[in-house]
């Protein structure tokens, strides 16, 4: 990590309006739907952009605006993302910030896994209740964004809400997707329907498109306001709302409880925003970083996001064609290789004459050392990475996975949905899962 990302770590920013905000960032459920990714993890330890996790996203937005007390409340599979949270966030003993994790855990109330968000949170309420602070930041561990934070709280904190949500404006189209809600003329929310489908109930919530553009945000057809699944709830409310009720989730059951009794207030925001919940939308979200002006950065002047510190070398690349793709560190490219509109994540090893095409290749945990390689041949296992004169189009390789020479993974069948020892196919996309290897001249 650059020394500036660790500055920004041992001096928060002292603003009392940040001070007064503890974050809690949900770790998700199953993850069902970016399966075979969420096999071995968790969502947000799933790798984007090469050498990040999607965890990496709202705590650098967090860690940007001086949000620096943040606790991760995780369940499933959650070894990974802990070992990369304790790897990536540490922080000055005197700047009194931190990153904590808040695992699932047998209580005298209770022997059962968190039933939903708002479960999860009430199973760790102790932590709410002793916080010194007047407002909570509920947030997600899976979407990809860059929000400034401080705004939402001034929004908050200048309309006295009880509750904020950021809203982003969609299409028609896209409404069946989310939690809509309509607004009168000062942002507060008096009506909300989940996920409208009926004519009768999309008509009911949609906005004014001049309430939209009066706010220097372009409506172009988007005259919808869908929850970003942010929450900003005053402390006490939050405390009281989550014990005097069992509901189990945010989205669906606690704020169309909250909105007709209480001042809840909607957020506007525009910016770049993607649920990364399904293999489709983590493909899609992951090949748009290749495009000539991405609609998300990493890096930023708005503000970076940090990962873990790696000590790898610069990337090789022998004589190979790279068009439009990123490298991350660690990787070998060897002679004859065609890398086309595809992402290398760390350590990815890419044999001769290769050609990867509209794909991504997450990378390995570590390098294979000639005595590994020469035991694994021994059992007629491949190398780690990639082997010469292999073809993959349309496709993810998640970690350490090994691909012999004269591979072919193509979807050859033009399969949808499939599922195999050695693959998986969502929505046309050929997953093969980590750690899988794949003998000589395989044809998926």
């Amino acid at each position: 990590m650059e020394p500036s990302a660790r500055f920004r770590f041992q001096t928060s920013n002292p603003d009392s309006l940040m001070r007064n905000v503890i974050s809690l960032i949900l770790g998700g459920g199953r993850g069902s739907r970016l399966y075979p990714l969420t096999l071995h993890r968790s969502k947000p330890a799933v790798p984007i952009g090469g050498k990040y996790r999607l965890i990496d996203i709202p705590i650098s937005n967090c860690l940007n605006c001086g949000l620096n007390r943040i606790y991760v409340l995780t369940q499933f599979l959650s070894a990974s993302l802990h070992r990369h949270i304790n790897n990536s966030y540490q922080f000055d003993v005197f700047g009194g910030g931190f990153v904590e994790i808040l695992a699932a855990q047998q209580t005298m109330e209770s022997i059962n896994w968190y039933e939903g968000t708002a479960d999860a949170v009430r199973r760790n309420v102790n932590v709410v209740r002793e916080a010194d602070v007047d407002d909570v930041l509920i947030l997600s561990g899976d979407q990809l964004y860059r929000m400034d934070f401080q705004k939402m709280i001034a929004t908050h904190r200048q309309t006295n809400a009880d509750i904020s949500l950021a809203v982003i404006p969609v299409t028609r189209g896209d409404a069946h997707a989310f939690g809509i809600m309509r607004i009168d003329d000062d942002g507060r929310i008096y009506d909300f329907c989940e996920k409208p489908t009926v004519d009768a109930d999309l008509d009911r919530v949609r906005t004014s498109a001049d309430w939209i553009e009066a706010r220097g945000i372009p409506a172009r057809g988007r005259q919808y306001l869908a929850s970003m699944g942010i929450y900003l709830f005053k402390k006490d409310l939050l405390i009281h709302l989550l014990q005097s009720t069992q509901l189990a989730d945010f989205g669906r059951h606690i704020f169309p409880l909250a909105y007709p009794k209480y001042h809840c207030q909607a957020h506007l925001f525009d910016g770049y925003w993607e649920d990364v919940g399904t293999v489709a939308s983590y493909y899609r979200a992951s090949l748009d970083l290749l495009n000539d002006n991405p609609p998300f950065e990493f890096h930023s002047n708005a503000g970076p996001i940090y990962t873990r510190r790696r000590f790898l070398p610069a990337s090789r690349i022998l004589g190979a064609t790279v068009e439009r793709g990123l490298i991350s560190d660690g990787c070998t490219v060897q002679a004859g290789a065609t890398i086309v509109n595809s992402l290398l994540g760390v350590r990815s090893l890419v044999g001769a004459r290769v050609t990867v095409r509209d794909s991504i290749i997450v990378g390995a945990d570590s390098f294979e050392s000639d005595d590994q390689r020469r035991q694994n041949r021994l059992v007629g296992r491949p190398d780690l990475g990639i082997g010469e004169g292999t073809i993959i189009e349309r496709a993810i390789l998640d970690k350490d996975c090994r691909l012999g020479k004269n591979v072919q993974i193509i979807n050859r069948r033009g399969l949808q949905e499939h599922d195999d020892q050695l693959y998986c196919i969502r929505d046309g996309i050929v997953v093969i899962p980590k750690g899988v290897a794949i003998p000589d001249g395989t044809i998926i």
